[in-house]
């Protein structure tokens, strides 16, 4: 399915999802975008033979009903929270929960999930007793990541104002080997911490690819480590991925610092943002200052064959997540 025809299909989708729900009310509604409601019990489209491609799902209901929400969008891989991302205090996992989510992922033939750790927590902090609550609610997403059988843990890095960057390297480092202290993360254990790289915003860790990788180093004698590479982050980084030329020296450069390898997902974001301008800002596929074209070039790369591409785009108006999830399919056929 071309750009065009998913569009059409997608707004098609849209429009009788609208009048179902109606339009935005007077007193500030929003219209209804969960796909539990608008999509059919069955899949929305075909999920890709060629790539693993998902999206980040709500867990309105549960955790487990994200595995439901992926499969309706066609996806074979997905990315959740799976908590919270703006409270310390964490959602409790019941044990069936955890169960049906596994299932369900069997049923459906998705893998890998990947979970997102909370936007509090900064393993880079100054303040000691931040960091602590941070040490601890990253040691609880850990443990809720192996309890409902997810491969991969996304990281921001984390913040270092108030000390050296190299100071904000050792407090991070530090502060991931002591929330896995006796976890059993061996290497029969299905499962990786990532390392995000971020859009390199003052005091932020991670926004060049030699600090993804020096984290890397430093944590692989503790834990499974791996990265997770985001579009948006790199760009408006100041990396050049949109040109054919400026794409092929920054997968060079990736692959000489932090080892193509060892890229787990990419989180594929348009940037509403200009390149250099450090402002994190995502845009859906192919709308915004990256382009369409970069994506049909990381889809097809062989160098990333073994990746999952999970989109973390805005949902502005009912069934956006399908839009996007075609489009990166498309992109993956180009």
């Amino acid at each position: 399915m071309s750009k065009e025809e998913t569009e059409k299909a997608v707004g098609r989708k849209a429009d009788s999802a609208n009048a179902r729900v109606g339009k935005r009310s007077a007193n500030g509604g929003h219209l209804e975008t969960d796909v539990l409601k608008l999509l059919p019990q069955e899949p929305a489209s075909t999920p890709s033979a060629k790539r693993k491609i998902g999206i980040h799902t709500s867990t309105s209901g549960g955790v487990h009903t994200a595995a439901e929400r992926a499969w309706r969008l066609g996806c074979n891989t997905f990315q959740v929270f799976s908590s919270s991302p703006r409270m310390w205090k964490p959602f409790q996992l019941s044990r069936q929960q955890c169960e049906e989510m596994m299932r369900m992922r069997d049923t459906y033939g998705i893998e890998p999930v990947a979970i997102h750790v909370s936007y509090l927590v900064n393993l880079a902090s100054q303040t000691d007793e931040f960091y602590e609550k941070s040490i601890a609610a990253f040691r609880g997403e850990v443990e809720r990541g192996l309890a409902l059988g997810a491969e991969y843990l996304v990281l921001h890095p984390g913040s270092y104002r108030g000390l050296t960057r190299e100071q904000g390297l050792d407090r991070a480092a530090a502060g991931i080997e002591r929330a896995v202290q006796g976890l059993d993360l061996g290497s029969s254990c299905n499962f990786r911490i990532l390392i995000e790289n971020t859009a390199g915003a003052e005091f932020s860790l991670g926004g060049s690819f030699e600090q993804v990788a020096e984290l890397l180093e430093r944590l692989r004698p503790h834990a499974p480590m791996g990265a997770c590479i985001d579009t948006c982050h790199s760009h408006v980084a100041g990396y050049d991925i949109v040109s054919e030329e400026g794409y092929e020296q920054t997968m060079r450069h990736l692959g000489e610092t932090v080892g193509t390898e060892n890229v787990r997902v990419w989180h594929c974001n348009d940037a509403k943002a200009e390149r250099g301008s450090k402002l994190d800002r995502h845009e859906h596929i192919g709308r915004g200052s990256i382009g369409i074209g970069m994506f049909r070039r990381l889809l097809n790369d062989p160098r990333f064959k073994r990746a999952a591409f999970i989109a973390e785009t805005p949902v502005d108006e009912p069934l956006d997540d399908l839009m996007n999830v075609n489009v990166l399919k498309d992109c993956s056929h180009s």
